[in-house]
């Protein structure tokens, strides 16, 4: 159902997103588009610890997401003890927010692609911003897919495919809402339009650019997804992901 929002809250949130001043709200507006739009990822987390009830809730929204023939084939592993958290962050790219948050969400897939599995870990983490929680997501759990699966003992034709770190937001992290793309450039109305898409992709470039800086890291995304795309060896690990597959037996085509 929309609800009225003081406009100049729609727009700011929109112009944050965005990476655009001049943005304005033209649709339908509700509290979950502004829970949406507000989202940032959240790397430095309180003490203040994530109650169990919590954790209910979160799993509660992700299980309401769609799901195809109603197979239901996806787990998550809740990991609170420190040692364990420890293991993980040195296998997934030694990011030390792993170990930070109260708790972190390794969703585990058995025979559904990671993009259902990736809608579904989406809903949780709106869930918990809706609930004043902040976290982000972790693909290089992707990096050691053996090394997870024995540390989280799953069994057989089980494998880690996205981890996120929940917990409750430092107040001091001065992170803000990251730009995305401008929708000239991943909407296109009938036909694909490459000069709008490449104006949007130059215009992407200034915003995100703008918001590094103000973030202190003066970082090109232009830059960082050739040097992504260029060599195999910059996937962290992940190169050797179908091998993976195999091993814990599920094998891709």
């Amino acid at each position: 159902m929309a609800v009225d929002h003081p406009t100049d809250e729609i727009n700011a949130a929109l112009r944050a997103r965005y990476g655009d001043k001049d943005a304005r709200w033209r649709g339908p507006w509700n509290d979950t588009l502004a829970t949406m739009l507000a989202h940032r990822s959240v790397r430095r987390f309180t003490e203040r610890a994530v109650d169990d009830d919590t954790l209910t809730a979160l799993i509660a929204a992700a299980q309401s997401a769609s799901t195809s023939s109603n197979l239901q084939s996806w787990s998550v592993v809740a990991v609170r003890d420190p040692e364990r958290k420890r293991a993980l962050r040195q296998l997934a790219g030694d990011q030390a927010f792993i170990e930070q948050a109260p708790v972190v969400l390794v969703w585990v897939a058995d025979f559904s692609r990671a993009a259902q599995l990736a809608d579904d870990a989406g809903i949780a983490l709106v869930a918990a911003e809706s609930l004043g929680l902040g976290g982000v997501y972790i693909g290089a759990m992707r990096n050691d897919p053996d090394g997870v699966a024995e540390l989280l003992g799953l069994p057989p034709r089980a494998m880690a495919v996205a981890g996120l770190a929940i917990g409750h937001p430092d107040p001091t992290d001065t992170a803000g809402v990251k730009p995305r793309l401008p929708q000239s450039a991943v909407l296109h109305r009938e036909r694909y339009d490459p000069e709008a898409a490449a104006a949007g992709v130059a215009a992407y470039e200034s915003a995100l650019g703008d918001y590094y800086a103000s973030q202190g890291r003066p970082v090109s995304w232009r830059q960082t997804v050739l040097r992504r795309l260029s060599d195999y060896q910059n996937l962290s690990g992940r190169e050797h992901l179908r091998a993976a597959l195999e091993r814990r037996g599920l094998p891709s085509r």
